[in-house]
C-alpha cells in the first residue's frame, strides 16, 4: 500500500495497516524499520535515567542514532499528577515539564553516544537553556514526540537542539546544555 496525498496540505498520508508506516515521528516517515536494538523500552530507559514516576517523562525511545539524534515519546494521560492543578478546568502540561522531557531525551542520546563518559552510573544535569519557544499547549491524550539532535560538546558540557511535537505540529523547541557527574549513592 503506498501513501496517498491529502488535498488539504499535499503531504503524504499513510493508511492504517500500511506496512511502511513507522508512526510519523515529528512529521517524518521512517523506512525501512530500524533494527530492534535501536529501541529502548521503559525498563531500559530506567537503567540510564535516575528519574522515577512522576518525573520520568520518556516512555519509549523509537530511534537512536548515537552521535546524531534520538527520537522518543511521552504518552500524556489525564492521570498525570500535574493536571490536578494545571489547570483543573483546562488541563495543560506545564511547559517546564515539556523541557524536562526534552532534557531527559538528551541524556539518553548522550549516554548512547558516549557510554563510557555519560552512560549508566552517571547523573546528567541540566546546565543551560537557549532559544526556548512554546508554540501550542499539550493536553491529555496527546503523544508528545521528542527529538534531540547532537550539536557539540566541550569538556563535560554537551549541547543539543531539541524539538517536541504533537501530531506533526511543533509544540516546543530549545537548545539544551547538560553535564554528567558520578551518580551519588
Amino acid at each position: 500500500m503506498s501513501p496517498t496525498r491529502s488535498k488539504k496540505n499535499s503531504k503524504p498520508v499513510l493508511k492504517v495497516g500500511d506496512p511502511s508506516r513507522q508512526t510519523g515521528h515529528l512529521g517524518r516517515v521512517f523506512a525501512p524499520p530500524l533494527p530492534k536494538d535501536n529501541f529502548l523500552d521503559i525498563q531500559q530507559i530506567k537503567e540510564y535515567l535516575p528519574h522515577r514516576y512522576p518525573f520520568l517523562l520518556v516512555d519509549r525511545v523509537t530511534v537512536c542514532e548515537p552521535g546524531k539524534r534520538l527520537l522518543a515519546y511521552k504518552n500524556v494521560t489525564y492521570n498525570e499528577p500535574f493536571f490536578l492543578g494545571h489547570f483543573p478546568n483546562q488541563p495543560i502540561m506545564p511547559g517546564v515539564l515539556i523541557i524536562e522531557a526534552l532534557a531527559q531525551t538528551t541524556g539518553l542520546l548522550a549516554a548512547e553516544t558516549a557510554p563510557s563518559v555519560l552512560g549508566k552510573g552517571k547523573t546528567y544535569y541540566l546546565v543551560g537553556l537557549d532559544k526556548v519557544r512554546f508554540k501550542r499547549p499539550v493536553i491529555p491524550g496527546d503523544r508528545l514526540m521528542l527529538e534531540a539532535s547532537y550539536l557539540r560538546h566541550k569538556r563535560n558540557i554537551w549541547a543539543f537542539s531539541c524539538r517536541a511535537e504533537v501530531e506533526g505540529e511543533l509544540v516546543a523547541s530549545a537548545e539544551i546544555m547538560c553535564a554528567a557527574a558520578e551518580q551519588e549513592t
